[in-house]
């Protein structure tokens, strides 16, 4: 499993490259769980992190094709390597499509090594949103790259709350059949990584708990070390 972590400025993308990050996501937290950050930004950890790739969120979406697309190719080419969108407020598998297709078609056409992450919510019941076990047959006809799963409201409730390991498992075996990678995030905890090993998704995401348990405080080091260890042992 790559490890993505979610730094807030250059100071902490620095630390979690150094803490040995696989991904350094942009995000900000100030407009919801994948909230976009700016270019400049994107632009500037980009740099700070060196050969590590970077992704970045362009938002908790309703149904905006255009917008979305728009912002898509505005991450891109700001120097981003993995371009995320959270399907937030889309209820329907015609909706998510348009969506994602266009938001594809953005950013292969000005770069086809970019990659497309198209994000659903274990907590979608609450939020009234698509179900995330909808994404990877949505997701491959539209020809995204990473099919994720997040929490879309960060109240301190973990996805492992909302969904269980076999539910878990069900997504990301689902995203293997249809030829995507797979993400789980939300509030990941170290004793959650014993259960992320059975489940097997290509990446875990994390802020809160390489800050200490409270995602509104600072990245460590130390944290990310940790974490990273613990991922990479048998």
């Amino acid at each position: 499993m790559k490890l993505l972590v979610s730094p807030i400025n250059v100071e902490e993308a620095k630390i979690s490259r150094l803490g040995g990050a696989d991904i350094i996501d942009v995000k900000n937290p100030k407009e919801g769980s994948l909230g976009a950050n700016f270019p400049w930004m994107i632009t500037a950890v980009k740099k700070a992190a060196g050969t590590t790739p970077v992704s970045a969120t362009i938002g908790d979406f309703n149904y905006k094709p255009g917008t979305a697309s728009l912002a898509a190719l505005g991450a891109a080419v700001a120097g981003a390597e993995y371009i995320k969108v959270g399907l937030y407020d889309i209820q329907t598998k015609e909706q998510a499509f348009d969506m994602l297709v266009n938001i594809v078609r953005s950013v292969k056409d000005y770069d086809r090594n970019k990659k497309v992450v198209a994000s659903g919510y274990s907590d979608y019941r609450r939020i009234n949103s698509i179900s995330p076990f909808e994404l990877p047959e949505i997701g491959a006809k539209a020809g995204v790259d990473v099919v994720m799963m997040d929490t879309g409201i960060k109240d301190g409730r973990s996805t492992f709350e909302f969904l269980n390991e076999q539910e878990l498992t069900v997504f990301v075996k689902d995203a293997k059949k249809h030829g995507l990678k797979t993400a789980l995030a939300g509030t990941i905890k170290f004793e959650d990584i014993a259960a992320l090993k059975r489940i097997s998704p290509d990446i875990i995401g994390v802020r809160g708990c390489v800050c200490g348990g409270d995602r509104n405080s600072s990245i460590k080091q130390e944290l990310v070390e940790k974490l990273k260890k613990e991922i990479n042992q048998a």
